[in-house]
């Protein structure tokens, strides 16, 4: 079953990239639209801190709180790893 679009279009192309990433989208209920969860949250990957991010259904700048998730997403320890060796020259 696929997930419900986000109102705030910024926020959804981030959502959109982030599962792209691998990363899971979870809806939930109460004040959060919902979380997004790292896929590889392990030890390295800054003590589970931003392994698990809130999803706002209406952020007060939705551009401001796009940005914060891409960053998230994007800041993963074990991704950014992994990103840099697939555009790290050979020996």
């Amino acid at each position: 079953m696929s997930r419900p679009f986000h109102p705030k279009k910024e926020v959804e192309e981030v959502l959109r990239y982030a599962e792209a990433c691998g990363w899971r989208v979870e809806m939930r209920s109460g004040h959060a639209w919902g979380r997004i969860y790292c896929p590889y949250n392990d030890d390295e990957c800054r003590c589970g801190e931003f392994c698990i991010t809130s999803v706002w259904s209406t952020p007060k700048n939705p551009s401001a709180h796009a940005r914060a998730l891409r960053r998230v997403v994007d800041n993963c320890t074990v991704y950014r790893r992994e990103r840099n060796a697939d555009t790290s020259p050979e020996a």
